[in-house]
């Protein structure tokens, strides 16, 4: 099967033609060795499959994360057929640095001109057929929102597949440099390294530490005294020719710029420009990010409790009476009804009826992030970022944990500097991510009906307060050292469109599912019949096994209010995943799971202030078992991972224990 690799800089609209290409025939897992995404999918045209990988959005090719390294090696060890560099009409010059690398490997590129009705609209005008010549590349025109320009993509890209390449685009890095990449490709091509000996010359002579421990390790190389005097001399020089270098592949793209693309004499401002000087203005910027997130909560209770949430809530409700009759009908064990109606459908019930509000908050964040806002909020937090010693690139990865904490850790291997990875990661547990939202919605129910979003909002922003904090206090102990700059593209502000929201909100509620059908059903299971044992005792009673691990676990609770053997099971049983507190609290109230019932049992054995000190618990304590095993697998220690659980674990105690002791000297019940 050929295959095609998808290239771009962020914001370039990469993942637009992704899915363009590839509909819903597409699958993520992870590359082989490291955390970074996979994304993978197939299209057929004139009856052939074709296979497409997404490669990770960069803006060039060297070695200083995970994601370059893993879209550089794809391109020359994955042998990839064809590859499609997705280019950024609207900012061209910027976008093309990342093509001469992609010529410089002796690629077969497709360049996507894409966003092209956004340059028109800022009339800039291109000659297609010579900047096609100068780039030595075709060059295809696409509005990948719209699905306009891809056939016309697809055919190219299938014509240089089967084209043999008669001659590679040649980039001049002047007569010196092109002396030495001569010289060095003399010795390289008896070498027996991966990599195509022009490419290597290149990144040797610009002092690439990665190639130079590939080429350091090499038998024939090493053994040439002449090649060890030659590697001698350029180790003493690479600075200057790595400039050098980076000054032609410039010269290069505006040399190519230069006639093709035409633009206008005054530069008209946009109305990304207009929006702009609010969203981002140096005081407002930030009270404007909060307000809008605010409003999506507010929104989220108003459509997803008001109108989605009673109907879901009844029928969760109807079909355990429905199954629980048919059961006993059939003469059912005792037993199966109770695991049933009690363990099922009281434990994933309680889960499943908040699936309404879960889909609509997912949604208002897509539009968010398809409307080009969400890169906007990371901009905002750069002041804050760098005063606690980080950038605000580290602010996305804490935006990717809203969703799940397992890829906003894994977000973090876009950060150049080990110690923003390092920081990221440990403070990204004490995002809200939707697993918890099933908790939060549960108490609001019960004592905040009717300050649901405020309540919501607040929760997010202690959150990120918090994470905050830690920031500073890690960047001031653990990580000592001096922070990176922030260098981010803002993406113009578009319309967003139904299909990327739409399957943002899937990507969200299809893993809350899984994870229901899967993590949560299992520990329910655990966790029923440890209630349910010994034989004999009252079932949900503290004489049960359950009972038991809760009476046992419940004083480390005492101090913070919620000292009940229910409420310790609940935290515990969190660990795995955290819907499975809603879950366990469902079950082991007798079954009650659906609805009103679930909420009586909450008002009877919690106050309002014990149910504020319980949700910042669970916002702040051990994150999941899940993001526990990233953590590890992203910092390679298991040290790290146990610390992430320890430190956190503590880091809600406290919070839980001071809100709760703060509010009963204050007078709260």
């Amino acid at each position: 099967m050929n295959t095609i690799a998808l290239v771009g800089n962020p914001n370039s609209g990469k993942t637009t033609v992704f899915n363009a290409l590839t509909g819903s025939n597409q699958h993520v897992g992870n590359w082989p060795g490291v955390t970074v995404e996979k994304k993978e999918g197939k299209f057929k045209f004139d009856e052939k499959t074709y296979n497409v990988v997404d490669l990770p959005g960069t803006y060039s090719l060297g070695a200083f994360s995970e994601d370059e390294i893993v879209a550089k090696d794809f391109i020359l060890k994955g042998n990839p057929d064809v590859v499609i560099n997705v280019v950024d009409a609207t900012n061209i010059e910027r976008n093309l640095y990342l093509t001469t690398q992609l010529l410089e490997m002796g690629a077969k590129v497709v360049v996507a001109l894409n966003m092209i009705d956004e340059a028109e609209e800022r009339n800039i005008k291109f000659d297609m057929d010579a900047l096609s010549k100068k780039l030595g590349a075709p060059v295809v025109p696409t509005i990948a929102s719209k699905r306009k320009g891809m056939d016309e993509l697809i055919k190219k890209s299938i014509e240089l597949m089967e084209k043999d390449m008669d001659h590679k685009p040649h980039i001049s890095y002047g007569e010196n440099i092109d002396k030495e990449v001569k010289r060095l490709k003399g010795f390289l091509k008896n070498g027996e390294l991966e990599y195509p000996s022009q490419w290597i010359a290149i990144k040797l002579l610009e002092g690439d530490q990665y190639i130079l421990e590939l080429v350091n390790k090499d038998e024939y190389l090493n053994s040439s005294e002449e090649f060890k005097c030659m590697m001698e001399q350029l180790r003493e020089s690479a600075e200057d020719y790595e400039l050098e270098i980076i000054d032609k592949r410039y010269e290069f793209v505006n040399n190519v710029a230069d006639k093709t693309v035409k633009r206008p004499d005054v530069v008209v401002e946009t109305r990304t420009d207009r929006i702009d000087k609010i969203l981002t203005h140096k005081y407002l910027g930030l009270p404007i990010f909060a307000l809008i997130m605010l409003a999506v909560f507010q929104l989220t209770f108003a459509i997803g409790e008001d109108l989605l949430g009673e109907l879901v809530a009844g029928g969760i409700e109807t079909l355990g009476e429905a199954v629980e009759a048919f059961l006993i009908n059939v003469n059912s064990p005792h037993w199966l009804i109770s695991f049933v109606a009690e363990g099922i459908i009281g434990g994933l019930g309680a889960v499943l009826e908040f699936i309404p509000l879960i889909v609509v908050l997912y949604m208002l964040m897509g539009i968010l992030e398809d409307s080009g806002y969400m890169a906007r909020a990371a901009y905002v937090m750069d002041n804050i970022m760098r005063a606690l010693g980080l950038q605000g690139k580290t602010f996305i990865s804490m935006i990717v944990g809203f969703g799940c904490n397992v890829p906003g850790v894994m977000a973090t291997r876009t950060l150049d500097s080990k110690k923003d990875r390092m920081i990221a990661t440990l403070i990204n547990p004490f995002m809200s991510c939707g697993a918890k939202l099933p908790i939060y919605l549960v108490f609001i129910a019960a004592f905040f009906p009717n300050n649901g979003g405020l309540v919501l909002f607040l929760l997010y922003f202690l959150g990120i307060l918090v994470a905050l904090l830690m920031a500073k206090i890690f960047s001031n102990t653990l990580f000592k050292g001096e922070s990176s700059y922030f260098i981010m593209e803002l993406p113009p502000y578009r319309l967003p469109t139904l299909r990327n929201v739409m399957r943002n909100m899937w990507d969200n509620v299809s893993g809350f599912l899984k994870r229901a059908g899967t993590t949560i059903f299992a520990v329910v299971t655990i966790l029923w019949i440890l209630a349910m044992l010994p034989v004999g005792v009252e079932p949900y009673s503290e004489s049960s096994i359950l009972g038991k691990i809760g009476l046992f676990i419940a004083p480390i609770f005492k101090p913070a209010g919620f000292g009940t053997w229910q409420a310790a099971v609940g935290l515990f049983a969190g660990i795995a995943a955290k819907e499975a507190v809603v879950a366990t609290l469902g079950m082991v109230y007798a079954g009650v799971g659906e609805g009103a019932e679930l909420v009586a049992a909450m008002q009877s054995v919690f106050t309002p202030l014990t149910a504020a000190s319980f949700m910042v618990m669970t916002l702040l304590y051990t994150p999941c078992a899940a993001t526990i095993a990233t953590i590890k697998k992203e910092t390679n220690s298991s040290k790290w991972a146990l610390f992430t659980a320890l430190y956190t674990f503590a880091v809600g105690w406290i919070a839980a224990v001071l809100v709760y002791q703060i509010g009963r000297l204050l007078g709260f019940s």
